[in-house]
Parts: C-alpha cells; structure tokens; sequence
C-alpha cells in the first residue's frame, strides 16, 4: 500500500461517488482540499478529501473506498494517514458530518471520532434526490469529530 497526498481534481470522480452521490456536492469542497489518498498496484483505491475550515480545524469531506478494495483495512489506514498529515499541518480539530446508524458511524468512532451534534435534515436539505441505506432514507447527519 502506498498512501500519498494528491491533487483533488486527480481522483476519478466515481470513486468520490462512492461517500457522496452529489456530483454538485463534490464540486463544492475540492477546491483547496487537501486529498490524500491510498494506492494499490499503482491505483488508486480510496480517498480522504478534507479541508480547512478555520485556523486550526479541518473538515473531512469524503472518504471512499473503491467496493473490491473495501474490508481489507485500506480504509482504516488511509484515514489514520490523513489525521497524522492533518496535525502535521498544524490542524487541531477534525469535524465531519455522517449518517446517524450503520457502519460508517462505527468506523469513525474507531478512529476516536466523538458526536458532537445531530443536524435535523441534513440529507433532505442538502441533497435532490432521496438517499437510501439498508432500506431507510436518510434524514439527519451526525457531527463528529476527534481533537489532537
């Protein structure tokens, strides 16, 4: 496995699609994003797209993992390279908006990610079309996020 900081706009954007079915919602947060990201055979295999959002607080955006590449912990270590690059550039403070159930929270809180707060609406507010997981259409998010 070979985990290196890249250029956002170098990411397919299938791969983005992965954690945001939005393509408009992608298009907001690449520019000036700090992507980092998880090569296998020289390929891309998964994404950590985070940004700053204050002096020393980033938000992580996108995480994604191609679906033949997931459950063999390449996720797991390239967000654990991401955290270690962000507080290498002085961030403090990692935040990030989730579901509310499911895999992803526990992923997260694996990670040390703590809830901060719910966001009434989120997926309803932010997104066109319904999204849909394990048969129940998202509503809320969760904020996490992990201090250093």
């Amino acid at each position: 496995m070979d985990y290196q900081e890249i250029n956002a706009r170098e990411v397919p954007i299938q791969l983005l699609l992965e954690a945001d079915p939005s393509e408009q919602s992608i298009e907001s947060y690449l520019d000036d994003a700090w992507c980092f990201v998880v090569k296998r055979n020289g390929k891309i295999a998964g994404v950590c797209v985070a940004k700053a959002i204050s002096d020393n607080i980033a938000e992580i955006f996108n995480v994604s993992v191609y679906p033949e590449f997931q459950q063999q912990g390449l996720g797991s270590g390239l967000l654990r390279f991401a955290l270690a690059e962000l507080k290498n550039k002085t961030v403090q403070r990692v935040e990030l908006s989730t579901v509310t159930f499911g895999y992803q929270l526990t992923y997260y809180q694996r990670h040390g990610f703590r809830a901060e707060r719910v966001i009434k609406n989120h997926f309803l507010d932010n997104y066109s079309e319904p999204i849909i997981e394990n048969g129940i259409q998202l509503q809320d998010a969760l904020r996490l996020y992990v201090e250093f």
